[in-house]
């Protein structure tokens, strides 16, 4: 009965054990089931091996600067540039491992012991997910569920996704994909953009507080956002975590664990967007410029396919040098707020009851704001995506909204009528600069405006202005090709008339001096210097206006020129780009060179897709571009730019306003001109030295608004300081190498240059021709 007993306990206790290692083994085939299922794709799409291999990630396309930095991208949602795993600092690394996956070296993509332990406890000890799991998600997954079904098959997929990740991908590549994947909010995709956007450095240069703070952003960069007006308290909580762990770990010791999370988080938040940033102006040119290239079928990918400057991360090496568009920034922002201080000043409603506006009527200052009315976005959008009618669209001008302006102090948050906000932004002056080295083409500095979130409109491409003296130069130049003058010839200042259709002009022409003098002689080099409006009308009346014209279009100038006299004083309306790549052929020698802007354009493998070379043309003879160089080292010796030389207390009491940065002192070789147009309504300055012309215009949107006097209106005024200021930055950092040197002289040089030597040998001359030889 007993042994009975025994048996039927031992049957029984050997049935449980078939029983657990049934449940045992059918548990492992379930699983391994549901892992093949999961693969199958029975739970929803995965990726194949191709997919693998290449995710589907949406890259920014940067644009880097001459000198290595990155400009801007161009992007839609992602603002993702990746880097490698070399170029991650060990302690950001450290950080990720400490605080997500501690065991990340030891698994294959699944922490079995987390995953345990998250069973065990339902989570409430922490989750399980590995980098790889996170990984997996971001790549492939997506957003969690709030459905309990189909989380539980989310999670499955990325456990398989995981385990295919890992023996796709070295470690160190699924922690650089990690860490180049996640959104860190603010435009901050990928590493690259967070340590740019939040610290302004590049990865590399993290230090590890700033490393434990973007990796601490992993857990939720929505809740987590540093940003002063967002969470900064609870990131930098967030932050002295990640840096408990990395003690815990052993990564840092405790000493260093507590001193760290006594700091601030040290942020530099830098907005990354299309309006914000360095050379915004050209980027935005660039970016027509690339739209351009894509459409060309030469420049296809191997499929056939278009390339897509938003996704496909290309990167665009362009000719512009950062530090040196800093300096033009830094320039322009230095002295237009101090301009437009004067302007105000000069134009409130007591001085000026039409301001911004001068020699305007009330009747023409109201047809100039209802056609700007039709001419401003608000009125294209409200018209042609809203379909509005005009007349309420009129009406929806006269009625007070809420609006942020500009002011140099910052943004102004503002309730104003549409109407009066277009008169506010037409009372700013505006600004175009550009700097090219002439003998590469190479554009090194680009600035199309004051602000380019509110005045959006390019003036150094976009925008043509009158240029006033700044043309002379055409003139004497193709004056001295044809008549092989000298800097030393002297011609009369009297008044001259040049009468009707001579030159295709309909009336008499008699141009008038600026203070109305006309008496004596000048030399060429003096007449250039005081920019005297006689003696260039007496050059084109010498050669005609054609051959001026000619000229100028050899030297890239595009706008059509009418062929009459007065073009001598410069009518035609001109862009900064045209007059700087024109100016250029001088300082090069005498040939012409196109502006360049792009080096190459590489694929996301770097690739090489598109190489540029500059274009040349031989414009002039050397000779003759170097005595008109020689005619331009005059202006600032003795004519409209002496005051880039002297320091003198006249300029410094009249001036100190507005010429900012005064006196400056330069002692190097200069060649330049200034250029004002009538009734001051433009402003230019463009200064040589021989590798680099600059040139800078200033002025308003509408011509009606100016200074009222040549003091304050004049090129040397308003645009002058600008170039001044500029290049003492490019003198003063001496790794641009910008010259200080002679323009180099030619060889053979058969027009005297000298006039104290020049006028010797003409006195000569004379004796010779008054007393002849007699040959017996």
């Amino acid at each position: 009965m007993a042994t009975t007993k025994k048996t039927n306990k031992t049957s029984s206790f050997s049935k449980y054990v078939r029983w657990f290692w049934m449940l045992f083994f059918a548990g492992i085939l379930a699983i391994v089931l549901v892992f093949k299922l999961a693969a199958w794709g029975v739970f929803g799409e995965m990726p194949d091996h191709t997919q693998l291999e290449n995710p589907r990630t949406n890259l920014a396309s940067e644009i880097i600067s001459s000198d290595g930095k990155t400009l801007g991208k161009f992007y839609f949602k992602d603002n993702r540039t990746p880097v490698d795993y070399k170029e991650l600092p060990q302690h950001l690394v450290d950080a990720l491992i400490a605080t997500e996956d501690v065991r990340f070296h030891d698994h294959s993509g699944i922490d079995a012991r987390g995953t345990l332990r998250a069973f065990a406890f339902l989570g409430k000890k922490g989750g399980a997910s590995t980098i790889s799991q996170q990984l997996a998600r971001q790549l492939f997954v997506g957003v969690r569920s709030k459905n309990k079904l189909e989380t539980a098959t989310q999670k499955i997929k990325e456990w398989v996704i995981a385990t295919r990740l890992e023996r796709q991908y070295t470690k160190e590549e699924i922690i650089a994909q990690y860490f180049n994947i996640y959104d860190f909010g603010n435009n901050a995709d990928g590493i690259r953009s967070a340590a740019s956007i939040y610290f302004d450095k590049e990865p590399r240069e993290l230090d590890i507080k700033e490393s434990a703070m973007l990796v601490g952003m992993f857990k939720n960069s929505s809740l987590y956002n540093p940003r002063p007006d967002r969470n900064p308290e609870g990131t930098k909580n967030r932050r002295n975590v990640v840096l408990s762990q990395m003690q815990r770990y052993g990564y840092i010791t405790e000493t260093v664990k507590d001193s760290l999370q006594k700091l601030d988080l040290g942020l530099r938040y830098t907005p990354q967007s299309h309006r914000h940033g360095i050379a915004t102006y050209f980027r935005a040119y660039l970016q027509r410029i690339m739209k351009t290239w894509v459409k060309d079928k030469a420049n296809r990918k191997p499929d056939g396919t278009k390339y897509n400057i938003y996704k496909d991360g290309l990167k665009i090496y362009t000719t512009i040098d950062s530090r040196m568009q800093k300096y033009a920034e830094d320039a322009v922002k230095k002295h237009m707020p101090r301009l437009q201080a004067e302007f105000f000043h000069q134009n409130t409603k007591r001085r000026n009851p039409t301001a911004p506006f001068l020699e305007l009527t009330y009747g023409a200052i109201d047809t100039l704001m209802r056609r700007s009315m039709k001419q401003s976005e608000r009125w294209r959008h409200m018209k042609y995506d809203l379909n509005i009618d005009d007349e309420d669209i009129k009406k929806s001008f006269y009625k007070p909204v809420k609006m942020t302006i500009f002011s140099w102090k910052g943004d102004i948050d503002t309730i104003l009528k549409p109407i009066d906000s277009m008169r506010y932004y037409k009372s700013f002056l505006r600004t175009g600069m550009m700097s090219m080295e002439p003998q590469t083409g190479h554009v090194k500095a680009w600035v199309g405006g004051v602000d380019y979130k509110h005045f959006q409109y390019d003036m150094v491409k976009q925008g043509k202005r009158q240029i006033g003296s700044t043309f002379k130069p055409f003139v004497y130049a193709a004056a001295i090709d044809q008549l092989h003058l000298s800097p030393c010839d002297t011609f009369p200042r009297s008044q001259i008339t040049i009468p009707a259709y001579k030159y295709g002009n309909p009336e008499p022409w008699s141009p008038k001096n600026s203070g109305g003098n006309y008496t004596g002689f000048l030399t060429l080099k003096a007449a250039l210097a005081n920019s005297v409006n006689t003696v260039s009308a007496r050059l084109i009346n010498e050669i005609g206006p054609q051959p001026v014209i000619d000229l100028a279009h050899s030297l890239g100038i595009e706008q059509d020129i009418p062929p009459v006299p007065s073009i001598a004083l410069g009518t035609p309306d001109l862009s900064v780009y045209e007059m700087v790549a024109a100016y250029s052929t001088f300082a090069n020698k005498g040939v012409y060179t196109k502006p360049v802007i792009m080096t190459r354009i590489e694929d996301k493998n770097g690739t090489i897709l598109f190489q540029f070379t500059p274009k040349t043309k031989d414009v002039l003879s050397e000779e003759v571009a170097y005595v008109t160089v020689n005619l331009l080292e005059g202006v600032t010796h003795g004519g409209s730019g002496t005051r880039l030389r002297h320091n003198t207390k006249k300029d410094q009491a009249v001036y100190k306003e507005i010429v900012t940065g005064y006196p400056y002192e330069f002692d190097n070789p200069i060649a330049g001109k200034t250029g004002t147009t009538q009734n001051q309504s433009d402003g230019w300055f463009m200064g040589m030295v021989p590798n680099l012309v600059t040139g800078v215009w200033v002025g308003a949107e509408d011509r009606a608004v100016h200074f009222k006097t040549i003091t304050y209106g004049q090129g040397a005024s308003m645009a002058l300081p600008i170039w001044a200021l500029y290049m003492k930055s490019c003198f003063a950092d001496e790794t641009l190498k910008v010259s200080k040197e002679e323009f180099e002289k030619p060889d053979n040089l058969s027009i005297e240059l000298d006039c104290d030597v020049y006028q010797g040998n003409q006195k000569k001359n004379k004796r010779e021709d008054d007393n002849p030889k007699i040959d017996f």
